[in-house]
């Protein structure tokens, strides 16, 4: 790792080594920031490589962001630089399939431990640096899926309702702050997600997925003109809106059919 010396602005992403993190982080370079990104896995540093330009810095740190000390190792590194940061992109997440009660609990913790606790305590250290400052842009990554119980997905899907709320509760208390809170959420898209959640031989993994590049470069925008949420692609936002309306039941019920084991098309 190598601390930045030239200050063009500093955006700062979890989660990038890969999807929709990587391609915020490409969104990020292309407008002229430079980059500190994490993950909690060494292809965090192949990413690092496919970024870096003699245009712009790119750092790299390797952390646990599921855990309060991880996300200190990240913090400490930032404030190590001396730089302000300008966005913050809470992109870090994780997925699990299969019956909530057949799943190792170890397991499920750290899908919540990943999805909210590390991504509000980054929130919460990163926003007050922003809020002092009276200027900055946070967006966090939360999903279509938050607006459906999700059974066989049943504690992903949770954790994605709380960050949806949570980004709107966030962005109304900051209204006057200079600080201004985005949250982008995607449907089902091309990232190596359903892999690590043991979900290939699911009916949502067989869909036609988004391509990650789209999904970021409108989170990315939405984030840069202060908007309060963004659903990306249409057919995201009709389902989200048909969500809106249709029984609770009824959604677990059509959600069970995309995500229970083997329910891929044969």
């Amino acid at each position: 790792m190598t601390v930045c010396t030239a200050r063009r602005g500093l955006a700062v992403i979890t989660g990038a080594s890969s999807g929709i993190g990587f391609e915020l982080a490409k969104c990020a370079a292309g407008e002229g920031f430079d980059l500190i990104i994490a993950a909690d896995e060494p292809e965090i540093e192949e990413a690092a490589a496919g970024l870096r330009t003699s245009d712009f810095t790119v750092d790299t740190v390797q952390a646990d962001l599921s855990t309060i000390a991880g996300v200190d190792r990240l913090i400490e590194y930032i404030v190590s630089t001396g730089w302000p940061i300008d966005l913050l992109m809470a992109n870090a997440g994780r997925s699990l399939g299969h019956a909530f009660l057949d799943q190792d609990f170890d397991d499920a913790r750290r899908v919540v431990d990943t999805n909210v606790t590390g991504t509000i305590y980054l929130v919460h250290q990163i926003g007050n640096m922003m809020r002092s400052r009276g200027e900055g842009r946070i967006m966090l990554t939360g999903s279509i899926a938050g607006f459906s119980p999700g059974p066989f997905q049943a504690v992903y899907n949770g954790t994605k309702a709380f960050i949806n709320s949570f980004s709107f509760a966030l962005r109304n208390e900051l209204k006057d702050s200079g600080v201004s809170v985005t949250c982008l959420m995607p449907g089902v898209t091309e990232t190596d997600i359903f892999r690590k959640a043991d979900m290939l031989d699911t009916a949502i993994n067989a869909q036609e997925k988004d391509d990650p590049a789209d999904v970021a470069r409108t989170g990315f925008d939405a984030m840069m003109n202060g908007e309060g949420d963004v659903v990306s692609g249409w057919k995201n936002k009709l389902q989200t809106a048909v969500a809106n309306v249709t029984p609770a039941g009824a959604l677990a019920a059509q959600h069970r059919k995309l995500t229970e084991p083997g329910s891929a098309p044969k």
